[in-house]
C-alpha cells in the first residue's frame, strides 16, 4: 500500500520528465539551451556550467525552472555576451521570460521565438541584431513587455506586433525602422529614434507618386488653367510637408532638451509606470539630504524624508554602492521591479540616476515599519493589538506570494524582516525593499559572491552556499512571524531564560515544553487569540525548517493564515525536524501534488496597487 502511495505521489514527476526526453533519452531544453550557447561567443565564461551531459539545466547559471523542470526564465542581461541567437531557443517551449539587453549579440531576431507561446517578457535591447522584426512576435498572445530599441533593425514595423493588445509596455526606439507607423495597440510604447518612421504618407520616402496623365492636345486656354491648378497643388503639398518637418523637427529638439535636462535621459525613458526625477529636484525635496530628514539607514542604504513641488511627502533611498550596477542594468531592472503592482508591496515612484548617484523615490509610509512600532517605549498603550498583527501577517504573505508567484519576472526579497515590512496609515502591511538585492549584485549568478541579508533571518543553505530562492523569504518570513509574536529581535530572545541564539531556538524551547502563550509580546498585556497564536507558531516553524524543500511556498502560507488550510500533526514526515513531540504540516489537499492555479489570489481581493 506504501509503495502504491509513493507510486502515486511521484507519477506527475515521472511523466514531467518523460515529457522532456526524446526516444534517444536526450533531454529537449537541454539540447536547445546548447545550441543557444554554441551559437554565443561567451568572453567571460558565464555559460561555462552549461553541460550536454547534464539531465538537469535547472541548476544552471542564468536558468530559472518551473516546479516540474520546465525551463521558464533565461536571464543573461549584461553578461558581455556576442556572436548570434540560435533559432533553437523556439524549443523551449515553457520559457516565459527571456532577458538579453546590454550584450553585442548580432545577426537577426530569430523567426522562432514567435513559438514561444507562454512568453511574457521579452527584452533585447541594446544589442547588434539586424534585419526585421519578426512578424511571428505577433503570435504572443502573452506577450506583456517587449522591448528591442538601440539594435540596428530595419523594415517596417509588422502589424501583428503593432496589434498585440495585451502588451503593458512596447519599445522599438533607436533602430532604423521605417515606413508608416500603424496604430500600436499597447498601452504604452515608443518608437523615438527611427529616422525613416512617418506618420504621414508625404515623409520619409512614403510619398505616393501619382500615375502619368496620357497628354491631350489643349488650347492655349486650358493648358494655362492646367498649369496654374498643378503650380498650386504643388506649393500646398510643400506646405503640409514642411509643416510636418517642423513638427518633428520640434518633437526631436524636445527630445534633445530633456536629454540634457536630465543627464543623458532619452526620450525611451518616459514610460508610463514610473517617473524620472532630476537630481536637483530630488536634492531640493530632501533639503539636500539633511541629517534632519532621515527615516532611517541598513544595508542598502540611506531613507530620507521629502516633500516633491507639488506637496507630495515621498521618501527617498539613496543606495549604497551605486557603481556595482552599470546604468543601463540599473535602469532595466528599476523598470523591471516598478511593474510589481499590488495592495501589499511599495509602489516604486520613480528613481534618480546620475553618474555618482543612485536614488528610488517611494511613497511615505505615515506608521514607519513594523519594527518600529513593536519596538516604540513611548507608546502609552501598544500600538500593534493582536487582531492587527494578524492582519499584517497576512497582507505581508500575500505581498511575497505575488513577488514569487505571481509576478513577472519573479522577484525574491532575500531580506524579510520586521524592519522592511511598512505600514500604512491604516496598518495594512506593505513589503518593501524587494528587488535591491538583486539590483545591486555585481554580478547575477546563481551562486552571489556577497550573502545579502541580516543575521538572524538568514535562511542556513543561504548563509552556507549563497543559494538563495523563494524558500530563502519563506524562511525570513517564518522569522518575521515570531518577531511579530513576540515583539522582539531576531537575534535577542529579550528578558526570558534564553538569552543566546536567535529567537527560533528560544520558541522552539517554548513550544516543546507547551508554553506558547509565553511568546506573546508582554505589551500585549495577555490579549491575544489562543487559536490563532498556535496557527502562527505553526506556520513560522513549518516556514524555518532547514531544508529547503521541507518549507511550504507562500501560497500555501496565505492559505494557512487565513484559515483555508488546516494544519495536521503528522509525526512520520521529517522526523529530524520534529519539535516537540510533533511536526507542523499543511494538508495533504494542499500538497505539492495539486494544481498551483488554485493558489492565485483573485484581483477583486485587492484595493489596488500602491
Amino acid at each position: 500500500m506504501e509503495a502504491l502511495k509513493l507510486l502515486l505521489f511521484f507519477l506527475p514527476l515521472i511523466r514531467a520528465s518523460d515529457n522532456l526526453l526524446s526516444p534517444k533519452g536526450v533531454n529537449y531544453e537541454v539540447a536547445a539551451l546548447m545550441s543557444v550557447k554554441s551559437k554565443l561567443r561567451d568572453y567571460f565564461h558565464v555559460l561555462d556550467g552549461w553541460d550536454i551531459n547534464s539531465v538537469d539545466p535547472c541548476t544552471w547559471n542564468l536558468v530559472g525552472c518551473s516546479p516540474d523542470g520546465f525551463v521558464i526564465s533565461l536571464e543573461m542581461a549584461s553578461k558581455g555576451l556576442t556572436g548570434e541567437l540560435s533559432p533553437s531557443i523556439g524549443n523551449l517551449s515553457h520559457l516565459q521570460t527571456m532577458l538579453l539587453q546590454n550584450n553585442e549579440i548580432s545577426g537577426t531576431v530569430p523567426f522562432e521565438i514567435g513559438s514561444l507561446r507562454e512568453l511574457q517578457t521579452l527584452d533585447l535591447s541594446r544589442n547588434q541584431f539586424i534585419g526585421q522584426i519578426p512578424s511571428s512576435l505577433g503570435f504572443l498572445t502573452r506577450l506583456t513587455y517587449l522591448r528591442l530599441s538601440k539594435n540596428n533593425l530595419s523594415g517596417p514595423i509588422p502589424r501583428p506586433v503593432a496589434n498585440l493588445r495585451g502588451l503593458s509596455f512596447l519599445d522599438l526606439s533607436f533602430n532604423n525602422l521605417s515606413g508608416p507607423i500603424p496604430a500600436i495597440q499597447a498601452k504604452d510604447y515608443s518608437v523615438a529614434g527611427n529616422g525613416f518612421l512617418c506618420a504621414s504618407a508625404l515623409l520619409h520616402g512614403c510619398v505616393v507618386m501619382p500615375k502619368p496623365v496620357k497628354q491631350t492636345n489643349l488650347s492655349p486656354k486650358a493648358y494655362n488653367h492646367q498649369l496654374v491648378v498643378a503650380i498650386a497643388v504643388s506649393i500646398s503639398c510643400a506646405l503640409v510637408a514642411s509643416v510636418l518637418l517642423v513638427i518633428c523637427l520640434l518633437y526631436w529638439c524636445k527630445c534633445q532638451f530633456r536629454s540634457d535636462s536630465y543627464e543623458q535621459q532619452h526620450c525611451e525613458y518616459d514610460i508610463g509606470h514610473l517617473q524620472r526625477f532630476a537630481f536637483r529636484e530630488v536634492q531640493l525635496a530632501t533639503d539636500n539630504f539633511d541629517p534632519k530628514n532621515i527615516l532611517g539607514q541598513g544595508g542598502y542604504g540611506v531613507v530620507y524624508k521629502g516633500c516633491l513641488r507639488n506637496g507630495t511627502i515621498v521618501a527617498v533611498k539613496r543606495l549604497k554602492d551605486p557603481n556595482f550596477t552599470g546604468e543601463v542594468q540599473f535602469q532595466t531592472e528599476v523598470e523591471m521591479i516598478g511593474l510589481a503592482l499590488h495592495r501589499n508591496l511599495l509602489r516604486l515612484y520613480g528613481f534618480c540616476m546620475t553618474s555618482h548617484e543612485r536614488l528610488l523615490i517611494y511613497p511615505y509610509m505615515l506608521n514607519g515599519s513594523v519594527a518600529d512600532r513593536l519596538r516604540d517605549p513611548c507608546a502609552e498603550k501598544p500600538s500593534l493589538d493582536w487582531s492587527k498583527r494578524m492582519r499584517i501577517a497576512i497582507g505581508a504573505a500575500r505581498g511575497l506570494l505575488y513577488l514569487h508567484e505571481q509576478s513577472n519576472p519573479k522577484i525574491i526579497h532575500r531580506d524579510v524582516k520586521a524592519a522592511n515590512i511598512l505600514l500604512d496609515e491604516s496598518f495594512e502591511a506593505v513589503v518593501g525593499d524587494f528587488g535591491l538585492a538583486k539590483l545591486l549584485d555585481r554580478r547575477d549568478s546563481h551562486v552571489t559572491t556577497a550573502v545579502r541579508g541580516t543575521v538572524g533571518h538568514i535562511a542556513p543553505e543561504y548563509l552556507s552556499t549563497g543559494q538563495s530562492s523563494e524558500k530563502t523569504d519563506v524562511f525570513g518570513f517564518g522569522i518575521f512571524l515570531l518577531e511579530l509574536i513576540t515583539g522582539q529581535k531576531a537575534m535577542d530572545a529579550g528578558n526570558v531564560p534564553v538569552q543566546k541564539g536567535m529567537i527560533l531556538d528560544w520558541v522552539r524551547t517554548l513550544e516543546k515544553e507547551k508554553r506558547l502563550a509565553e511568546l506573546v509580546d508582554r505589551d500585549l498585556k495577555g490579549c491575544f487569540d489562543a487559536t490563532e497564536l498556535e496557527k502562527l507558531v505553526g506556520v513560522a516553524l513549518l516556514s524555518t525548517r532547514s531544508h529547503p524543500s521541507h518549507r511550504p511556498k507562500m501560497s500555501e502560507v496565505v492559505k494557512a493564515l487565513e484559515g483555508e488550510v488546516a494544519l495536521e500533526e503528522r509525526v512520520e514526515e521529517f522526523p529530524e525536524e520534529i519539535v516537540g513531540g510533533r511536526a507542523y504540516l499543511f494538508s495533504r489537499n494542499y500538497s505539492d501534488g495539486i494544481d498551483e492555479s488554485s493558489f492565485i489570489i483573485e484581483a477583486i481581493e485587492l484595493s489596488g496597487p500602491r
